[in-house]
């Protein structure tokens, strides 16, 4: 065992044992055992300054900091640390977004290979189980540079099967609580299961998945055995021999940090790139229809100007100019009269797009094409 793990889990035992003596009203000895398991997490912090899990340890110390002064200024002693199933519940509806997001899949803009790869391995599956005697992929990968529209997907999606969903980001699922971590994702797993017993699907969208399932080269106790939970769970999802209607979504803006253990898992393996410039066209049409714009702006021309920008940078485009022409109007007159904002001009986008740079450089975009030669699978 590592020093950071004889760390960790001796830590974890103060912790444990702590919250024991709490519960039985012996004061005294627990405010020495949480001052213990503080002195451990602080010193996990000093010696792996770099650690994904020190956010963890940093609110652990601050919550049995808390205690301790409750228990020192002989406060009401409440049951803080008490599991019963129904905080368990409400601690997991804390911890994930179930409520289905309204996008459609004709929402998406472009992206036309991305959709394919999604129809053949989520739509059609849940229309037609019958027409796959082999099963279907369950672990989805999408990556790509950021403000793209991998969630975009993956909400749309959802939408399109009706599916339950499940949206974590992947730092949430570190618990607060030490070696509660791997136990969050074994509730989230059973729980979308669950939902998906019934005959409908059930997806689980994990955002920065590399967040947890990335190569670290720091790693102590509370992330492996995580990561090795999570492993284990999404061999249990794609299962061939099982017939779930349960689907992975995994999105990274990193791919090339991931684990290979588990990129193998991801069975579909989708880029989402930079828009093209047809689906840059459609943004123009999209994001400028609520909008004052003059007759002067040629939205073909404006599709070519924006080409390395991402949607996201494209609807900041819009953002930028809106900001500016409502500081004009509030510069030039009183902000309780009915004066209405003057229309967009052509002007208005060249100076925008002079002012604001693509998010993602041409360096980036070839560490996308690198690793999508080595590890696609559409």
């Amino acid at each position: 065992m590592s020093a950071s793990n004889e760390l960790e889990v001796l830590a974890a035992k103060y912790a444990n044992d702590a919250i024991k003596l709490d519960g039985q009203g012996l004061k005294g000895v627990a405010v020495e055992k949480y001052q213990r398991a503080v002195e451990i997490l602080l010193k996990l912090c000093s010696l792996y300054p770099e650690a994904t899990q020190n956010k963890v340890y940093l609110n652990l110390v601050d919550q049995y900091k808390k205690r301790v002064s409750q228990l020192k200024g002989l406060e009401p002693s409440p049951d803080l640390f008490k599991k019963t199933p129904e905080n368990e519940v409400e601690e997991f509806d804390q911890l994930v977004l179930r409520e289905k997001p309204n996008v459609k899949w004709s929402d998406i803009v472009g992206l036309e290979e991305a959709k394919q790869a999604i129809e053949e391995s989520m739509i059609y599956p849940v229309r037609r189980p019958d027409l796959f005697p082999l099963g279907w992929p369950r672990g989805i990968l999408f990556f790509g540079p950021p403000g793209c529209g991998k969630t975009l997907l993956a909400a749309a999606v959802a939408t399109e099967i009706d599916a339950s969903f499940y949206c974590i980001d992947s730092a949430s699922v570190m618990s607060k609580w030490l070696g509660e971590s791997e136990k969050n994702v074994a509730y989230l797993f059973k729980r979308a299961k669950q939902a998906s017993e019934g005959g409908k699907a059930s997806i689980i969208f994990m955002d920065e998945v590399d967040s947890l399932v990335g190569i670290r080269r720091d790693e102590v106790g509370g992330e492996v055995r995580t990561r090795n939970q999570f492993l284990k769970e999404m061999d249990s999802v794609i299962d061939k021999s099982k017939k779930l209607r349960l689907y992975v979504i995994g999105a990274t803006n990193k791919p090339w940090v991931l684990d290979e253990a588990f990129i193998r898992r991801f069975q579909k393996r989708i880029l989402v790139p930079l828009p093209d410039y047809y689906a840059r066209l459609e943004m123009f049409k999209l994001y400028s229809k609520d909008l004052p714009i003059s007759r002067d702006v040629d939205l073909d021309e404006l599709a070519t100007m924006a080409e390395g920008h991402s949607g996201s940078d494209i609807r900041d485009v819009f953002q930028s100019i809106q900001i500016k022409i409502v500081r004009q109007l509030f510069e030039n007159s009183e902000p309780n009269t009915n004066v209405k904002l003057r229309s967009i001009t052509m002007d208005d986008f060249k100076e925008a797009f002079k002012e604001r740079k693509p998010s993602v450089s041409k360096e980036m975009l070839r560490y996308y094409d690198k690793w999508y030669d080595a590890f696609k699978a559409l």
